[in-house]
């Protein structure tokens, strides 16, 4: 085996570990037989030697007794190879791995280095896998183990461009200069790969382990990651686990209600726009890409994983890190057909076509509800104002409508956003703008949500679906879904079920009244009701009371005095025996 293809495929432990195993097979041996080993095949002195030793056993691959002839000599004993490492095949062993990471981190450390670290682990084992695989196969096809090693380390074999001293293994050789290590890696990862390269420049480890507990905490974190291999593990168990850490960490942060929208709301919103293959969808508050995500795999599931693919998907979002966040998510879901981009949609949209803004088969979005700051005065200093903004400016206390109208003006077909309830029953200059897009018949749908359903919020919201191209059956017609119960309570958060989600979809779809659930309304209905298209207003759930008669209330009221009488006389009677 060459040189060239030791170090690309094992670690500088992994080498002198197979050096040892060679020399030793399971056979116990002392340090001073390791230190004559390593000395003549690596020049290792006796520390480096302890250092090997110490990182096998922590990695499970060596087991340290005492000599029982001399108590004060320690004898080794290596395990065979695999023993050491766990593959992690499914997703209740990936997410108990961590759960053990933030357990190490709880709520000290910026949580999002444990997703960069996920996310690094399996691009780094992935291409491992990927060299290995590489490698057999062309020597299979008659090239020499050495031109195989060298052409399967080009760019040409692997998902993902990975410098073989930038994966894993190699980044922790050195405990003591991890975070400087992860630094250059970060630097030329994003060289590398430019169109990620937003992923590395976002986390900054110098900075990170410039407090000494948060570089212990790195060190522990990457010796925990380091005892699993991601080699075999699916893209859908891995974008699950990542999803996972953004719902273990939402209800801690005030901002991630906004990252992280519960995964069974999205899928409300994308089973009632059911995207086909062939579309486009685009989410301008991408937020960690969830709502593209879910549409993604409604596709798949529905058309196949081949349809899928046919689908592409565009977001935009302002913060940096969160963009990282979302190109990590699709990624880990083996999801490559996106384009995102980085900047503040509502004044500086990134995805144009010509001289206006792009359109997209479908819009759907989670917007940050009533954000301030977005008045006439800062939406026109925006570029294409007067396309998207055509029916009016919101206040500078709420900037609800002014997501819509950009939602619209980006929408060739469908558009489902879910938003604060004031956004259907507020007046002033967001009333004007629903009335004429009411007006224009535009609205199809407002379903009322559940109350904590958030993890920013214990609020309820609304789910607004638009439809630029209604049946005639639609025409002229809102239909308003009283959702507020369809739930089950959770501790903290209550829960929309597949049960509760399938009620709603099925009541969008028939588009008729049903009791207590769901009206239907025309346009002169919401003029009569000045635009105020708020579900519970239309739609009762209150129970009605039973009407009883006074004289059935007197009736039962002297049956309940009688039998408190001879409860009485019966405890009077104990007591009595008792004195």
């Amino acid at each position: 085996m060459s040189k060239g293809f030791q170090e690309s495929l094992f670690s500088w432990i992994k080498r002198r570990y197979l050096i040892l195993l060679n020399e030793f097979k399971t056979k116990p041996f002392t340090f001073e037989d390791a230190c004559k080993v390593l000395k003549e095949k690596f020049e290792d002195d006796e520390n480096q030697t302890k250092i090997i030793l110490s990182e096998l056993k922590k990695g499970g691959y060596l087991e340290v007794s005492k000599n029982p002839e001399d108590k004060r000599e320690k004898i080794y004993k290596l395990k065979p190879l695999g023993s050491g490492i766990n593959h992690v095949n499914s997703k209740d062993e990936l997410i108990n791995l961590l759960k053990q990471a933030a357990d190490l981190i709880r709520t000290r450390v910026d949580y999002t280095f444990i997703l960069l670290l996920l996310f690094y682990k399996a691009y780094s084992d992935k291409w491992e896998k990927e060299f290995e695989t590489s490698v057999k196969s062309l020597i299979e096809a008659g090239w020499s183990e050495a031109e195989a090693v060298k052409e399967a380390e080009s760019e040409y074999y692997h998902t993902f461009n990975f410098p073989p001293e930038y994966l894993w293994d190699n980044i922790r050789r050195d405990p003591q200069r991890i975070s400087e290590k992860f630094s250059l890696a970060m630097k030329k990862l994003a060289e590398l790969n430019p169109e990620y390269q937003d992923i590395f420049t976002q986390f900054d480890f110098h900075q990170f382990t410039s407090n000494p507990e948060n570089a212990i905490i790195l060190n522990q974190l990457v010796e925990l990651f380091s005892k699993f291999s991601f080699k075999d593990i699916s893209g859908d168990i891995l974008g699950d686990a990542y999803e996972w850490i953004l719902k273990y960490f939402a209800p801690t942060k005030a901002k991630e209600g906004e990252v992280y929208t519960p995964r069974e709301v999205i899928r409300l919103m994308v089973e009632i726009l059911a995207p086909v293959p062939g579309k486009t969808i685009y989410d301008p508050a991408l937020g960690s890409g969830g709502m593209l995500i879910v549409s993604y795999k409604y596709v798949e599931e529905k058309y196949g994983a081949d349809e899928a693919k046919t689908l592409f998907l565009y977001g935009q979002e302002a913060n940096a890190k969160t963009l990282a966040l979302a190109k990590m998510n699709m990624l880990l879901h083996d999801i490559k057909h996106f384009i995102f981009a980085l900047g503040d949609t509502l004044l500086f949209p990134k995805f144009k076509e010509g001289d206006t803004i792009r359109k997209f088969d479908y819009v759907i979005a989670n917007p940050p509800w009533n954000q301030d700051g977005y008045d006439e005065e800062t939406l026109k200093k925006g570029e294409y104002w007067r396309e998207r903004f055509k029916y009016g400016f919101t206040t500078k206390q709420s900037a609800d409508w002014a997501w819509i109208q950009h939602m619209l003006a980006s929408a060739q077909e469908k558009v489902a956003i879910v938003i604060d309830t004031g956004a259907v029953s507020r007046g002033g200059r967001e009333k004007l703008i629903r009335q004429q897009i009411v007006e224009e018949d535009l609205i199809e749908a407002v379903i009322l949500l559940p109350e904590k359903l958030f993890y920013n919020t214990g609020a309820p919201a609304v789910i607004i679906v638009f439809n630029k191209n209604k049946p005639e059956d639609r025409k002229g017609k809102i239909l308003l879904i009283n959702a507020s119960k369809e739930f089950m309570p959770g501790k903290k958060q209550n829960i929309l079920l597949e049960e509760n989600i399938k009620k709603i979809v099925d009541a969008y779809k028939e588009f008729r009244d049903i009791e207590k659930f769901v009206k239907v309304i025309t346009k002169e209905e919401a003029r009569q009701a000045d635009y105020n298209l708020s579900p519970s207003r239309f739609v009762s759930i209150a129970e009605e009371e039973e009407y009883r008669s006074i004289g059935e209330i007197v009736e039962e009221l002297e049956k309940l005095e009688d039998e408190e009488k001879k409860v009485n006389e019966r405890v009077y009677k104990i007591l009595s025996q008792l004195i």
